[in-house]
Formats: C-alpha cells, sequence, structure tokens
C-alpha cells in the first residue's frame, strides 16, 4: 500500500507557511517483530505542535526535518506482529502526519481506545485537551467553592473544558476571554457567566465588570499582555495556572516578561507552569471523571472537524490565530 506522508520540511520563524511540509508518497514498510500497522482516522491539532517545529522542539518532543510532523492521532491497527496489539484494535498515540503509522512497545506505543468512545473525542476531550484542562485547573489551579476563575482562549479545545470543571469545582464565577461574539455566545451555552473580548481597548474596566470580585484563579493559555492585566486584578492567594502561550508562538524569541509581576508579592500570590505529560500515571484517574461528566450532560465538547490530509497545514494555521471553535480535528 502507499503510504502519504506530509514530512517537515524546514523549521519555520512564523507562521508555518505550506513550504515547510513536503508531501511524500512511500511503500508501507514491512513490520519488524513487535510492531504494528495503523491505519490513521483522525490527527490532533494543537498549538504545541508549532513548538515542536521549532530547532530541539520543546518538552522533549520535537519534529525532524524529512519525517512526518509530529501529531497525536486516533487510528485502527490493520496488520501486527505484536503481542500488544490485535488486528481491529483502536489506538492512539503520536502517529504523525501520514495515512499509515507503525507502532510499537517502545517510543512508538499506542494505548487503546474502547469502541464507545469517537475518534474527535478520543482526542479531545478524552485525550490531551481534557487531561490538560483537568490537571491545570484542578490539580494546579485548585479553586475553592465560591471562588472566581478567569480562562484564556476559552473556546479553544482546553478553555472550553476549563470553564467547564471549573462550574463543577464549585467556583462561584466563570468568565472566558474570547475574542469573537460566536465564540462568546458559545461558552455562555456551556454555562460561563460571561464572555469578555480580550482585543478591546477597554479591557481592565471589563474585567472589573465582569469580575467584581476580583480573579482567585486565572487559567492561562495565551500569556504575552493579557497576564499583565490580569495580574493586578489578582485577589490575595490568588493563582495563575502557565498553560501555553499560544499569542507568542510563532514568535521564536522568549519577548518580553510581564511588567506586573511583583502583583504577586502584593497579592501573595502563585503563579505556577505545568506539563500535562508530568501526570501520565495518573491519567486514568481524570479519564474515568471526564467520563462520568460527559455521560451525565455535565461536560459538553465540541469537535471541528477538517477533511484531508493535505489540509493538515491549513489547520494547524487556524488553531494558532484563534479561528477555531472547540477542538480542532484532522480526518483522514
Amino acid at each position: 500500500m502507499k503510504n502519504r506522508r506530509l514530512l517537515l520540511a524546514g523549521h519555520p520563524n512564523a507562521e508555518p507557511t505550506d513550504d515547510c511540509f513536503e508531501l511524500a508518497l512511500e511503500e508501507t514498510p514491512e513490520l519488524a517483530f513487535g510492531e504494528a500497522l495503523v491505519r490513521v482516522t483522525h490527527l490532533s491539532i494543537d498549538p504545541a505542535q508549532r513548538m515542536w517545529m521549532n530547532p530541539g522542539g520543546v518538552y522533549d518532543v520535537g519534529a525532524r526535518i524529512g519525517a512526518p510532523m509530529l501529531s497525536l492521532g486516533v487510528g485502527e491497527v490493520i496488520g501486527s506482529r505484536s503481542d500488544l496489539y490485535t488486528v481491529g484494535d483502536r489506538v492512539t498515540g503520536m502517529l504523525g502526519w501520514q495515512d499509515y503509522a507503525v507502532i510499537d512497545a517502545g517510543d512508538r506505543r499506542a494505548t487503546p481506545v474502547t469502541a464507545d468512545v469517537p475518534g474527535p473525542a478520543a482526542l479531545g476531550v478524552f485525550g490531551m485537551n481534557g487531561q490538560t484542562a483537568y490537571w491545570g485547573l484542578l490539580d494546579v489551579g485548585r479553586p475553592v467553592p465560591g471562588e472566581t476563575v478567569l480562562v484564556s482562549a476559552a473556546a479553544g479545545a482546553t478553555g472550553s473544558l476549563v470553564g467547564q470543571l471549573a462550574r463543577i469545582a464549585g467556583a462561584g464565577r466563570v468568565v472566558g476571554l474570547a475574542g469573537s461574539e460566536a465564540k462568546r455566545a458559545w461558552i455562555t451555552e456551556l454555562g460561563f457567566d460571561t464572555a469578555v473580548d480580550y482585543r478591546v481597548a477597554d479591557l481592565p474596566e471589563r474585567l472589573d465588570t465582569a469580575c467584581p470580585d476580583g480573579i482567585d484563579v486565572y487559567f492561562d493559555n495565551v500569556g504575552g499582555p493579557l497576564l499583565d492585566v490580569v495580574l493586578p486584578r489578582l485577589n490575595i492567594g490568588g493563582r495563575i495556572v502557565l498553560c501555553g502561550a499560544i499569542s507568542a508562538y510563532n514568535d521564536n524569541s522568549w519577548g518580553a516578561g510581564p511588567a506586573q509581576y511583583r502583583q504577586l508579592i502584593r497579592k501573595r500570590g502563585r503563579m505556577q507552569g505545568f506539563i500535562v505529560m508530568d501526570y501520565t500515571a495518573r491519567y486514568p484517574e481524570a479519564l474515568g471523571r471526564l467520563r462520568a461528566w460527559v455521560g451525565q450532560g455535565r461536560l459538553r465538547h465540541r469537535e471541528d472537524v477538517v477533511d484531508g490530509l493535505d489540509r493538515a497545514p491549513e489547520a494547524l494555521r487556524r488553531v494558532l490565530r484563534g479561528d477555531n471553535l472547540g477542538k480542532t480535528i484532522v480526518a483522514l
């Protein structure tokens, strides 16, 4: 069988363009003992992929020139010489931008996906985004019932889940930052008390109105100037969860740090970064609760599905620009 593979052709200096990738058509490899062949059905599109494209990558994960672009994915085992995988199994793992991927028991290991979980959900609410929202909010942010939780990129794959988890945790007020009217309408449907356009000139005043009792937990997916607007509004003992800094991902420099960081001293606040892979051993704990809440209708999710491997670069750009609603998936 022929395997279409979208290879990384060069490291971008800004937003990744189509010429950062190269489409290759190759024979699917013969399987060695211990390996299995997966037909990829869905690919996850995530902001972190832009960081993986830089030389050296990030978090010990990096895409290599001449290899398929790194991506989490879901697929079906169609051939196996492994005791771990049986033909017909559905699995998820780092499958890459390609039609077929080889998995094994080592670095290319994949995990089972049960028959009742659709592929897109396995990559979103029951995948990395669900785990990120769960551990980032509940273990790092630790909201207390009655507190105010503010979420940036609140209509994204992770932010939309964070706001709902804050409500489940008993937050007294949940506020989301989102850039379009459609996004703000959607997250209020999800249970956010209100949504604020972060692009307006009078954002500080609007935040004061939206969070009249200050901010106890800020889940930051964006970084940049927004963080400086939030810091003075942090309550005593407030917590800032540093999940991502998507506003700077297309800029390969580190940029300036927050000018208002001394507010953390005044407010006895805590600003903490986290990497979700640190919680790998505890993923089943979160997954059980996420599945229960989805089944009860307390946690809703939405997938933004793009068809075709060739549209993966476009889908990544849409995520980096914030043009997506919910989780972006490429269906093969």
